[in-house]
């Protein structure tokens, strides 16, 4: 990293002690943006000092009661990182490893994914430390209203339109959305996307991030004059992003052969059940185990790594930083040919590096994991007009806008002298479309 990026960076860190995975999300933006970033309009309105510290962070307490009377207190975050390109957009996401510079972490890469969409939304992400997991549905419903009580006044269609993230799904969407309504005496459609499709919501919302990671992979791989079909997949993840990038990677002809949760990654040589995977994981809302209890055949495996399973792509849609340096050999040995991620940032910065070096097609999550975010701005686009599509015409919408990412970014990297390079493609790409609307703005 050259100095003027260092001193960039060296502020972040001494500003914001301790979030590591902030300062790793920030690391690697600006080092692959030096030239541009460098250009005197971006240095000279230090643009780069601008753009790394949030707009808004926003903290709260959400004190709730439980099934047994007791008052519980979680805390909650909205950080409005950026709104250069529209209203801050980025999922909510309820999960107990939730804090500060995990929020920032994902909001700094959401203000770039955002760009890189060519919709109009700025970055921002949010969420809570409380876990859905094990809780009725009477306790979720306490804990959400709670949490938009204090959310409502920092939000709005034009403001800042929160989605869904992990732990975050229709259920919770519909209980915040209810209580904005009650709140502010509005039906403000645009205010949240994710919500049912019965009143608002989006065909393919659903689907979309796994689809969009998918629809990526395909243009990684036509770019090497291959194809998805025959392809041996491997997922990491069981929940909606993992479970319709299986689906769709089966639609396209690819054989499906694993996927995972925290309890372990089961391995299912006959192809991967999606339907049966979601019953277990959207209705039954169990583990692993209870699609192998189902599936004859599968296999639990409840040590090593679901990467240690030999596949030809590779699309890790769990969590950040889920897959390391042995992993990424691993694959690269197995002879994976390209990586995908549905996540937002699940590879270290060493796998990435042993997947470039071996010349492996790798999609970084700020442009393969787009779909999802896309599909909401496609979601406000319907609320606005008080319209509804079709779930083809949302998945072919969808595609046009994953192709154009994915060849906006290859065409970027190709400009910068670093063909094949995505990640490099997708950061400069993403912060030209920013900085400049920036310095349209003034100092601001």
């Amino acid at each position: 990293m050259i100095d003027s990026m260092k001193a960039v960076y060296d502020e972040v860190v001494t500003r914001d002690p301790g979030q590591k995975v902030f300062h790793q999300a920030v690391h690697e933006v600006l080092e692959t943006i030096a030239d541009v970033a460098a250009l005197p309009k971006y240095s000279g309105a230090s643009i780069l000092q601008r753009i790394v510290e949030p707009e808004r962070q926003i903290m709260f307490r959400v004190p709730w009661v439980d099934d047994a009377g007791n008052v519980q207190v979680n805390r909650g975050y909205r950080v409005e990182f950026n709104s250069a390109l529209g209203p801050y957009k980025g999922g909510l996401r309820f999960h107990p490893t939730v804090n500060l510079g995990v929020i920032k972490f994902l909001g700094f890469e959401q203000v770039f994914k955002n760009a890189l969409t060519g919709l109009g939304i700025g970055g921002g992400k949010g969420g809570s430390d409380f876990d859905p997991h094990g809780r009725s549905d009477g306790e979720v419903m306490r804990f959400c209203q709670s949490f938009m009580t204090e959310l409502y006044r920092h939000i709005g269609d034009h403001t800042d339109v929160p989605a869904g993230d992990i732990g975050v799904g229709g259920r919770e969407i519909g209980y915040m959305f209810g209580q904005y309504k009650r709140i502010t005496n509005r039906f403000e459609a645009g205010v949240l996307t994710g919500k049912g499709t019965g009143w608002g919501g989006s065909y393919g919302r659903t689907e979309a991030t796994g689809y969009g990671a998918v629809f990526f992979t395909e243009r990684m791989l036509d770019r090497k004059g291959k194809s998805l079909d025959g392809q041996r997949v491997v997922v990491s993840g069981s929940g909606n992003v993992a479970i319709y990038a299986a689906q769709k990677a089966q639609q396209l002809g690819a054989h499906v052969v694993a996927f995972s949760d925290s309890s372990g990654y089961v391995v299912d040589e006959q192809g991967v059940d999606v339907d049966l995977l979601r019953e277990v994981k959207e209705v039954q809302r169990g583990r692993v185990a209870d699609y192998v209890a189902g599936r004859p055949g599968a296999k639990l495996h409840t040590e090593g790594s679901v990467w240690d399973v030999p596949c030809t792509i590779a699309l890790p849609c769990a969590t950040q930083n889920e897959l390391d340096e042995s992993h990424a050999r691993t694959l690269v040995d197995n002879g994976v040919l390209a990586v995908a991620e549905g996540a937002n940032m699940p590879c270290t910065p060493e796998a990435v590096e042993v997947f470039q070096a071996a010349g492996i097609s790798f999609g970084p999550g700020k442009a393969a994991n787009a779909g999802g975010v896309a599909t909401s701005a496609l979601e406000m686009q319907q609320n606005a007009s008080r319209e509804q599509w079709s779930f083809d015409k949302t998945v072919a919408k969808l595609e046009i806008v994953m192709t154009n990412i994915h060849d906006n970014v290859a065409r970027t990297a190709e400009q910068h002298g670093a063909a094949g390079n995505y990640v490099l493609g997708a950061n400069v790409a993403g912060f030209v479309q920013v900085a400049d609307s920036m310095l349209a703005h003034g100092v601001v």
